[in-house]
């Protein structure tokens, strides 16, 4: 099937079986790499991509169903050589060690800072409240960093969220 998707900014139409991931038509065939393919189930956020600026899982959403759809990818966050303030974040807290998480860390971070709204643990559900450390971990409980990097990763969106 054919589809149509603008990609980081630049509009991508490429011929997919109807079964392949978006993740896998982003890394195999458009040869972004940045997303990662960890569980392949959903389940660990290394694939994270923003779909129409909400984050998603790519090895979950099929390619087919993101016709005319606009992803973004790690590799489109940065605006041409200057990092986007997250990823300038992550460098300066030291955000990452094998960096293998960070993309789907950085696409998550910044579809959660777009969102806005209430968390789980918001007490008042009429309110946007503060994106406090403790927002920040539960908004962000569906990325999971193997090197435990997590205090670094807080502190580089608290410092962004400001």
């Amino acid at each position: 099937m054919e589809v149509t998707l603008q990609v980081n900014g630049t509009r991508r139409t490429v011929d997919v079986d109807p079964r392949v991931s978006l993740l896998d038509l982003l890394r195999e065939r458009l040869g972004l790499t940045g997303s990662k393919k960890g569980c392949d189930h959903g389940q660990c956020g290394a694939c994270t991509v923003l779909i129409d600026g909400r984050r998603a899982n790519a090895c979950l959403a099929l390619a087919v169903a993101q016709d005319g759809s606009d992803i973004t990818t790690v590799e489109g966050l940065a605006d041409g050589d200057r990092p986007h303030p997250l990823q300038a974040a992550f460098v300066e807290h030291d955000a990452f060690q094998c960096g293998y998480c960070t993309p789907g860390q950085l696409c998550s971070a910044a579809g959660m800072l777009a969102e806005g709204g209430p968390s789980a643990i918001t007490d008042d559900l009429a309110t946007d409240p503060a994106l406090t450390a403790e927002e920040i971990r539960e908004r962000m409980s569906g990325n999971l960093c193997r090197c435990g990097a997590y205090p670094n990763i807080v502190t580089a969106i608290v410092e962004v969220a400001r």
